[in-house]
């Protein structure tokens, strides 16, 4: 009996992992869970369900601001629609445009000034990470009883074991370090012959999880089998950064079915990759109904930064791309779906950043955020589900002092104020402002898709005059970033230029290290994995005491 039971459980989680399964089919009323009826809570755990709530971060890799249903797209994702419907959109929401600034900030709540990531992304081969000395969301909800999971992408850093996931406030992590790797071989090069594996199970290579499984789908099991595991009466925090839908672009083959009359070969993958996502989120919501989370859930999806168009994105009609700070790069699908949310089928217009979820997050655990934590974000719950206005008016995109500088950038450019060679864009309620050299400026529609590429024949381009470094939008009026006001309302432009300046005082130093040659996986078992050793660092701290104390002595013998 034991074994058929076993059985019966592994295939139904095999349908969960592999196809669409409604809740009928899993013989289940409506509002009644697999919980419910076994008495599952009760045999987990003993005592009153918790009052803090479950929360369930997704966050998707990558997907560009038209690439769901809900915005227009093409490509269809039935979960993600009906999820966001029955919920409430967050159509003002903004991140970093990349994965590491976005991941930093997410776990964090700090502008990258105030980290010292303002600067790119962290190298597979750079001794860096997310500084140790910032308390991290995990590490405050872990402070008030909640077991904390990640699966997924972590791309903070790995090179002292102190920085790994486990270390930094999650109880198991599933997944990958870097920001990129094959999804089915989970090996990453980051330049010739500098190749490794890369998928942990916590602290340690998952040698044994490497049967072929297409990541997106191997995520999903470990979130069910976390799920199954789990005491749903305990507060539960499960971080799901899915690889997807960043490049390689890969997908198995059955999700193409729908897509075969996509020319375009890179928006044809990408397309499956985000049908795979949609499909394996409906499996993650179905497991949490399962096994008797979701009615005292919050869910949050995410996107981490715009869409590449070259690798098949598509941010239309929103202008730039990711890696970039126009809206294209910077403006993410989002959402918030619970039953605990007042305002159900909603749209939040106001402004949210992906700063805000450490706040908000943390005060709904009924957690205490440190005085001493000088954050970035706002508690934003009731904005979001009550539809009351945002605390927060601005947003500081960024400042990235080393950055390619603009040629024609200067301070008398800036008044005086900021010097305009300097890559920053900052947002002030309704208005926008760039300076030095933003990044690729582009507007990208749908029929630039229809030949491999995208032709850039079809993409829309203004020349702008040469010399050119600050831009002024009015964004709430020109979401399109298609009409520059920095000539028409100067003094708008010298308000906004004081207020980068404000910032820029409490930035930190920037923390962007040359490559070390240790940190190939050749020396490491061909493993991706920490190589800084702490026992070598003394050593070198010894060596240069001594030779200071020999300096020292050899002067006083003078």
């Amino acid at each position: 009996m034991v074994a058929v039971g076993v059985l019966a459980g592994l295939s139904v989680l095999s349908l969960l992992t592999y196809g669409y399964l409604s809740w009928e089919s899993l013989g289940l009323g409506p509002g009644e869970t697999e919980a419910t009826r076994t008495g599952l809570g009760e045999g987990l755990g003993a005592g009153a369900p918790s009052s803090q709530p479950h929360i369930i971060f997704i966050l998707a890799d990558d997907q560009g601001f038209r690439d769901v249903g809900y915005h227009g797209s093409e490509i269809r994702t039935p979960t993600l629609d009906k999820l966001a419907a029955e919920g409430v959109k967050l159509e003002n929401y903004y991140v970093q445009p990349m994965c590491t600034p976005s991941r930093s900030q997410f776990i964090t709540g700090k502008y990258q000034i105030h980290t010292g990531l303002q600067h790119s992304i962290i190298r597979p081969t750079q001794p860096n990470c997310l500084p140790l000395d910032n308390v991290t969301l995990p590490q405050k909800l872990k402070e008030v009883g909640y077991s904390t999971h990640m699966v997924g992408k972590w791309h903070l850093g790995f090179y002292r074991r102190e920085c790994m996931p486990t270390q930094r406030g999650f109880d198991t992590f599933f997944g990958s370090l870097l920001g990129s790797g094959d999804y089915y071989t989970h090996f990453k090069c980051d330049s010739p012959g500098i190749c490794g594996y890369d998928l942990y199970e916590n602290d340690n290579a998952a040698w044994d999880h490497d049967n072929g499984i297409y990541s997106t789908q191997m995520y999903t099991q470990k979130v069910q089998q976390i799920l199954a595991s789990h005491n749903p009466r305990k507060p539960l925090f499960l971080y799901i950064a899915y690889q997807a839908v960043h490049s390689p672009l890969q997908a198995p083959g059955k999700y193409f079915e729908h897509y075969r009359s996509i020319n375009n070969i890179n928006r044809r993958r990408y397309a499956a990759m985000l049908a795979c996502l949609d499909e394996a989120i409906n499996n993650v919501t179905l497991a949490l109904r399962k096994y008797g989370y979701y009615e005292n859930s919050i869910i949050i999806y995410s996107s981490d930064n715009g869409g590449q168009p070259m690798a098949g994105g598509s941010n239309w009609p929103l202008r730039g791309s990711k890696g970039t700070y126009w809206e294209g790069g910077i403006r993410a699908v989002g959402f918030v779906h619970s039953p605990l949310l007042k305002n159900k089928g909603s749209v939040c217009k106001e402004l949210v950043h992906i700063t805000d979820w450490f706040p908000t997050l943390i005060t709904l655990a009924e957690g205490q955020i440190d005085e001493d934590i000088q954050l970035d974000g706002y508690d934003i719950w009731e904005t979001i589900s009550e539809g009351r206005r945002s605390p927060r008016v601005d947003i500081l995109h960024n400042i990235d002092p080393i950055y390619t500088k603009a040629k024609n950038g200067s301070w008398a450019a800036g008044y005086g104020i900021w010097n305009t060679a300097i890559q920053s864009a900052i947002r002030v309620n309704h208005w926008k402002l760039l300076t030095g050299n933003p990044g690729y400026s582009d507007w990208v529609p749908p029929q630039a898709f229809s030949n491999a590429g995208p032709n850039r024949w079809h993409n829309e381009r203004v020349s702008w005059s040469a010399g050119k470094t600050v831009w002024l939008f009015n964004i709430t009026a020109d979401p399109y970033e298609r009409v520059d006001l920095s000539a028409r309302y100067p003094d708008v432009v010298k308000q906004l230029l004081r207020r980068l300046s404000q910032f820029n005082k409490t930035a930190v130093p920037v923390r962007y290290p040359p490559k070390d040659p240790r940190s190939n996986p050749k020396l490491n078992g061909g493993v991706w994995g920490p190589w800084f050793k702490e026992d070598e660092k003394k050593k070198k701290s010894d060596k240069s005491a001594n030779k200071q104390k020999k300096n020292k002595n050899k002067k006083k013998a003078n």
